[in-house]
């Protein structure tokens, strides 16, 4: 499984419609083939801050999500609105057994 994490810190006059951007983009990428898991959360510690997690079936799902051209865009208007460059990071992870 392939898990990724991204964050940004949004400028308070683009907050409202980054939020409405990321929950659109979590939606669609939820209907593409191998994607697991994918939601947009807002840091209860820093409100400025929009928080993804994505799970996904390996890393091909992710290659192919990346190429989707509406992740292009939103990954572009995001930035726009972020107050420095958005943090995105990548893990491959194997799930434990419960103890």
């Amino acid at each position: 499984m392939i898990i990724i994490t991204g964050s940004a810190t949004i400028r308070p006059e683009h907050f409202d419609a980054a939020l409405k951007l990321g929950v659109e983009h979590s939606t669609r990428s939820r209907a593409e083939p191998g994607c697991i898991a994918h939601n947009c959360y807002f840091d209860a510690e820093d409100p400025a801050r929009i928080v993804f997690v994505e799970e996904w079936a390996d890393m091909a799902a992710v290659k192919v999500h990346f190429a989707v051209p509406k992740s292009g865009e939103f990954v572009r208007r995001l930035s726009g609105w972020a107050e420095g460059a958005p943090v995105m990071k990548i893990f491959e992870a194997t799930a434990l057994p419960r103890s």
